[in-house]
């Protein structure tokens, strides 16, 4: 499972095949580009879910990155973006293979969404599989990209 994630002071998605209904929008926070890979499972949203929420990317009174999402009063505004996993190794067009299928990927994206929750994050989502606009202000910038490839497979994840 991948992340991009992006300090932002707003984010907001909205649906143009539904008169710009906006689905989802908040200000100070994280806005995370979530894919959802072949191999994924319910530890990888969960590792996720919990670097996240944990990340110290915001500001102290001294300046220094060194508070959470919780700890400014943060939300999170989570988009399900399968053009994270783009294979363009070969060609000039994309390959996609390494992405999961929708109904897992939507099932991954909705534990991700639940387990950030459960850490204490609130959640704005955008619309799975729809057409999104998605407009904001990075703040920073700061931009983190996460892989729970990369994630210690030693370490029970909470249940």
């Amino acid at each position: 499972m991948r992340a991009c994630i992006q300090r932002v002071s707003m984010a907001k998605v909205e649906l143009p095949d539904q008169n710009n209904r906006v689905s989802g929008q908040i200000e100070k926070g994280f806005l995370v580009l979530l894919g959802v890979g072949q191999e994924d499972e319910v530890e990888d949203a969960q590792y996720l879910a919990r670097k996240i929420s944990g990340l110290r990317v915001f500001e102290d009174e001294a300046g220094k990155m060194n508070l959470n999402l919780e700890q400014v009063g943060g939300r999170a505004l989570v988009v399900s973006q399968f053009t994270l996993y783009a294979d363009c190794v070969k060609g000039n067009r994309p390959s996609f293979t390494d992405a999961a299928e929708p109904e897992k990927a939507n099932r991954l994206y909705r534990t991700f969404v639940q387990e950030l929750n459960s850490y204490g994050t609130p959640t704005e989502e955008g619309v799975f599989q729809a057409n999104m606009a998605v407009s904001l202000i990075n703040d920073g910038p700061v931009t983190i990209w996460l892989d729970s490839v990369n994630r210690p497979k030693s370490k029970k994840m909470r249940s």
